[in-house]
């Protein structure tokens, strides 16, 4: 199979789907070129569709393998890099990365309504209603958790960064962004997304003044 991929995102500032897989990307080591579409105009639902089946971003291209759902992607990264490591390599903290990534993709729609990732414009919040308070407080159980029982390798949920760090990672930004209450083990861990090289490149090429 041929060895560079094409990842299709939306802008940066706001597509929080595109940046997991752009992460999960750099900690494979994989070589890829990126196409940027700007998301909320008037034809961007046209300008995904020329790309991706789905209608949505993001998009992994490789040869002839088009895979359109962040985690979806990120799977099939860990399988053609195995040595990357993206997956703990014990079953039991496997297990749990699995389970928490697919929390993180399937739920929280309160933090996520009520806080859209941006990466431009920090918006803490004045109040914090307590749905959108329910949705943290989870969050950072899964955090402490994680780091508790499976962190002792590194800095990130199961040490060594993987896959649920890349589900995580915009979560990270809305937890900065908004100003959403913190304990020390949820800071810290925030800190170690946000130190990553990768992670500030991304963040680095939303700013206005980045062209």
């Amino acid at each position: 199979m041929p060895e560079a991929f094409t990842l299709v995102i939306g802008t940066r500032r706001f597509s929080s789907w595109s940046l997991r897989p752009y992460l999960a990307l750099k900690a494979a080591g994989a070589r890829f070129a990126e196409v940027e579409i700007a998301l909320r105009q008037p034809d961007t639902k046209q300008r995904i569709l020329a790309w991706s089946p789905s209608g949505k971003v993001p998009l992994l291209i490789h040869g002839e393998v088009k895979v359109w759902d962040s985690l979806a992607i990120c799977e099939y990264l860990a399988e053609l890099f195995p040595a990357a490591g993206l997956w703990p390599a014990d079953p039991v903290a496997r297990a749990v990365a699995r389970a928490v990534s697919a929390e993180m993709h399937a739920g929280f729609p309160a933090l996520r309504n009520a806080c859209p990732m941006d990466l431009v414009e920090p918006t803490p919040l004045a109040e914090l209603p307590p749905e959108v308070a329910q949705d943290a407080a989870r969050i950072r159980a899964v955090w402490n958790d994680c780091r508790a029982r499976f962190g002792a390798g590194g800095p990130f949920l199961f040490g060594r960064f993987s896959v649920a760090d890349a589900m995580y990672a915009p979560v990270v930004t809305r937890f900065t962004s908004y100003g959403l209450p913190q304990d020390a083990v949820s800071q810290a861990y925030c800190d170690a997304i946000w130190a990553l090289p990768a992670m500030r490149e991304w963040a680095n090429a939303c700013r206005p003044d980045s062209a």
